[in-house]
């Protein structure tokens, strides 16, 4: 630890070879008067070559990026690794641990936390630690989410439109290596305090995903995970060959005006899946009232003609919720 963070690594991170320990934060509570917070990380340092940080479970309820990330470190092998790994596969790892999107300790959002803060709380504190510790030391950062609980998505890459022409390039060239079905070029409705902003605002490229959701995992999403890691290590030139994809990815623009709100609450009925084409105006889920039996459902219509690239994964809704999300080809990210 030092004067302007109360994280401690404890592990060398520079070191030859393949190792494992955690962040230390003191943590004062009820339960543990001198406790602390300990949050897994990795490091697996080969020959001269770049430096990756790989992040999962910025939200506890998101299950790909966690094991996507264990498997992947459990078969490197350090002396075939050109560059280094810095993996931290729970970023948030209270929020993991209880299943839950935000940090049950502070009840922050990990990933509405950048660039943290060193006298925060625990979730600013880890991400003060990332911001100022970590990241200043990457080439490129990848970092894995899904829908968690509340969402359900055609498993994608996620990349910004971004000014600077070579950082674009990298950025796509990282999620044509990732080689998801789509790739959606993101308007976010929300980027204050993103990992993403942060990284992105440093120049470094920077990949998301979103992975399936509905608060679970399937094989072919956690396959997904590993080998599209394993695809961006060769494309930065860090390991020799990689698995390679069965289809290139579908870039897709995802604007602000692609997104269906709940303008009250209800019953969802979804109509049509994710990763299913959709025209503009169609019918893709219908709202009904359980407090009016009889009333007709609301139909909720796509916006423009695409992909289903996000539904509400839940039955219930509630006023403001996102409902669904249409992409349109076009979305180019360089």
């Amino acid at each position: 630890m030092d004067d302007t963070s109360r994280v401690h690594c404890d592990i060398n991170l520079d070191s030859p070879g393949l190792r494992a320990g955690n962040l230390h934060l003191p943590l004062s509570t009820d339960a543990s008067a001198w406790g602390r917070l300990l949050t897994p990380i990795v490091a697996c340092v080969g020959g001269p070559g770049p430096t990756l940080v790989l992040t999962g479970a910025s939200h506890g309820d998101e299950y790909e990026g966690p094991l996507g990330i264990l498997r992947l470190l459990q078969g490197l092998d350090a002396s075939s690794l050109r560059g280094r790994i810095v993996a931290l596969p729970a970023l948030c790892y209270p929020a993991l641990q209880a299943g839950r999107r935000l940090s049950p300790l502070d009840g922050a959002n990990m990933n509405r936390s950048f660039p943290g803060r060193a006298d925060g709380g625990p979730t600013a504190a880890i991400a003060h630690w990332v911001h100022t510790r970590l990241l200043p030391q990457a080439d490129a950062v990848i970092d894995i989410h899904s829908g968690g609980s509340t969402l359900r998505f055609a498993p994608s890459a996620v990349i910004h439109e971004l000014a600077d022409p070579a950082q674009r390039a990298a950025t796509r060239a990282l999620a044509e290596a990732f080689a998801a079905p789509f790739t959606q070029v993101l308007t976010e409705l929300d980027s204050a305090g993103e990992l993403d902003s942060a990284v992105e605002s440093m120049g470094l490229p920077f990949l998301s995903t979103e992975l399936g959701g509905g608060g679970g995992v399937t094989p072919a999403t956690v396959a997904l995970a590993h080998a599209g890691l394993l695809r961006c290590l060769a494309a930065l030139g860090m390991l020799d060959a990689a698995p390679p994809a069965s289809a290139p990815t579908r870039f897709l623009e995802v604007p602000e005006d692609g997104y269906v709100m709940a303008l009250r609450g209800g019953l969802l009925e979804p109509l049509i899946e994710v990763g299913d084409p959709v025209a503009a105006g169609q019918v893709v889920a219908r709202l009904y009232d359980i407090d009016t039996p009889l009333a007709p459902p609301l139909p909720l219509h796509a916006p423009a003609d695409g992909v289903l690239v996000c539904r509400a994964a839940r039955g219930g809704v509630a006023r403001g919720d996102t409902l669904a999300v249409v992409g349109r080809d076009g979305g180019h990210g360089a």
